[in-house]
């Protein structure tokens, strides 16, 4: 009889797709199959021609790119020298996570269905598209296909004979157990940082700390948001970045979380211990020191202040004492509780540590050596870099809106990393923050003489403040930026920065201050008004046009009136316009960088 083993591999951005993995994992393990579960590029991907049984879980992130953790495993398969049967052996089945309301919603899955198809491979069933905008989000689509999924394995791999599948009551053991160690026993080194010359560039596995040289705020005091210009300094860090790059930051809960959350499970916070894989072959946390103190992981590796997925209330479910409690968590782990799940949990932003104050007779009872199956670890955070090392070497610097916002709980819902570095100042002394760069979206033009056109609403100029500077610092003219705020007096970032550069011939600046005026302004409407010079810039001078903003509303009004200028001052029609758009995006001359 074939070998009952499951590989479920996944690319996931924000943990949505590692958590739907995982508890494929945990089903799979119910049927008393041999299961692993990876990100795709820690995967040997030369093992996939002798793989049986894969399970594919993907995000589409950006403008329809593969997640980071498996951008190598993408270039891999789509190798034009990959032979046509070389993935005959495999059955496989793709699961997407996307957001509808992106143009190329769940693009990765649809392609990786189809690559693995191309190579051989059987599909077990329809590639499955996940929608965050589904008013129960992507389980709506994942319970009733992975039924089907599961149908479909026990048909090819029925159960060995005498075991039934495991009640989802039966509580699974958990990935790794938790051995306190003795006060005398030497002490850990602490956090996993490089305040000194690091052998490699700074990376995830081994962070920066960055020294924490500013923190300014931008808008006035009256205005709503507040948004700061934060300086780093990494010299030292071998760190180099271009325009258009990233800063990925790790943040940390704050120590009054940290506090309550010890107190509501009764752990001593400076009690240390170290961690054991319950199956062989299971890696250990990589971003944990061994030993480790309770205060540490609690600090710097559980996401206490996230929003809880349905994965949480079924593990929570399984260690409650109290039968109400129990009642209500089996509830929101059910398919039929989805709703009231949404309505307590995903609409008003509650936290873990929220549920938990919740549920406090079944929170005190989690065994400490669960908790890493039940909360997921933090994920760093990706910021725009909006600085040029040709203007500022050995500095990073980041515009960042402080995320705060409220929903019918009386506590404003705060952002953690975006709260944390706000409360960072340099006069507290050595403040150290553990970032690395990466790569981003936008890459600029090297030849000197290409004008470029920006298109910039709030925090969506920062990386076009870095490509100025950084074109400035060359001498290169033809900068034009569309910036769009909502006062001129409350939230026009760098104002006197960019008032310079005009003066001095560098910049053409175009502002839309929406709420100046009765009627609202905004950047696809200075873009219309100035419809004659971009035709220009793009016809005559070979222009390369940028977006970067939130992604609601915005990309597609500028896309619009950039349409609407091809059309008044290019003399093309609808049609026309829209694959003159397309074409300058495939060539990489209109690129964007959109949020939500």
């Amino acid at each position: 009889m074939a070998a009952r083993r499951l590989l479920v591999l996944f690319g996931s951005q924000t943990g949505t797709a590692q958590d739907t993995a995982e508890r494929i994992g945990r089903e799979a393990k119910r049927r008393h199959l041999q299961c692993t579960v990876e990100a795709l590029d820690s995967y040997d991907v030369a093992n996939l021609i002798s793989e049986l049984l894969v399970v594919f879980v993907c995000a589409t992130t950006g403008q329809g790119d593969p997640p980071d953790n498996m951008k190598l495993f993408w270039r891999f398969l789509f190798r034009k020298n990959l032979p046509s049967g070389a993935l005959c052996r495999l059955d496989y089945a793709v699961l997407g996570l996307g957001d509808s309301s992106y143009p190329k919603f769940n693009f990765i899955a649809k392609k990786l269905h189809k690559r693995v198809l191309q190579l051989g491979g059987n599909p077990l069933l329809p590639v499955a598209l996940g929608d965050d905008q589904h008013d129960l989000g992507p389980d709506a689509v994942i319970d009733p296909w992975l039924v089907a999924l599961w149908d479909k394995i026990l048909m090819l791999y029925p159960l060995p004979p005498g075991l039934e599948v495991i009640s989802p009551d039966v509580r699974l053991p958990p990935k790794y157990t938790l051995h306190y160690v003795a006060e005398d026993s030497p002490q850990p080194n602490g956090i996993l940082l490089q305040p000194t010359a690091p052998r490699a560039a700074p990376s995830e596995l081994c962070p920066f700390a960055a020294l924490v040289v500013s923190n300014q705020r931008l808008t006035a005091q009256s205005h709503f948001q507040d948004v700061r210009l934060i300086e780093f300094d990494v010299t030292g860090s071998g760190i180099t970045y271009s325009a258009g790059d990233v800063v990925m930051v790790q943040p940390q809960n704050c120590p009054e979380d940290v506090q309550q959350f010890c107190q509501l499970l009764r752990l001593d916070p400076d009690r240390r211990f170290v961690l054991k894989p319950t199956e062989p072959g299971t890696a250990l946390p990589a971003l944990l020191p061994q030993p480790c103190s309770i205060r540490h992981l609690v600090t710097h590796y559980l996401d206490i202040s996230c929003v809880p997925r349905r994965s949480f209330f079924q593990l929570l479910s399984c260690f409650s004492t109290s039968e109400l409690e129990r009642e209500k968590l089996q509830e929101f782990s059910s398919a039929q509780g989805q709703e009231e799940l949404y309505s307590y949990c995903n609409r008003p932003r509650r936290s873990t540590l929220e549920v938990m104050w919740d549920f406090p007779h079944t929170t005190c009872a989690i065994p400490p050596e669960y908790l890493l199956d039940l909360i997921p670890r933090i994920r760093p955070r990706a910021f725009s870099i909006a600085s040029s090392m040709l203007a500022h070497p050995d500095r990073i610097q980041i515009l960042m809106a402080v995320v705060q916002y409220k929903t019918w709980l009386s506590k404003p819902r705060r952002g953690l990393c975006s709260t944390w570095l706000a409360s960072l100042h340099p006069e507290q002394g050595d403040v150290r923050v553990p970032l690395w760069v990466k790569k981003g979206g936008l890459k600029f033009p090297s030849d000197p003489d290409t004008p470029i056109i920006m298109i910039g609403p709030g925090t969506g100029v920062a990386p076009f403040r870095a490509a100025i500077q950084e074109r400035v610092a060359q001498g290169r003219r033809g900068n034009c930026l569309f910036f769009g705020c909502r006062q001129e007096s409350k939230d026009f970032y760098c104002q006197a920065e960019w008032e310079e550069l005009v003066a001095k011939g560098f910049l053409t600046l175009f502002t839309a201050f929406s709420r100046d005026q009765e009627e609202k302004v905004y950047v696809q409407h200075r873009i219309l008004e100035n419809r004659r010079l971009v035709w220009e810039l793009l016809s005559s001078r070979n222009a390369h046009v940028y977006l970067a903003g939130n992604a609601k509303q915005m990309p597609a009004a500028v896309a619009e009136a950039l349409q609407s200028v091809l059309q008044l001052e290019g003399g093309l029609s609808p049609s026309e316009a829209e694959e003159y758009l397309a074409a300058l995006e495939r060539s990489r001359r209109f690129q964007s960088e959109t949020w939500s």
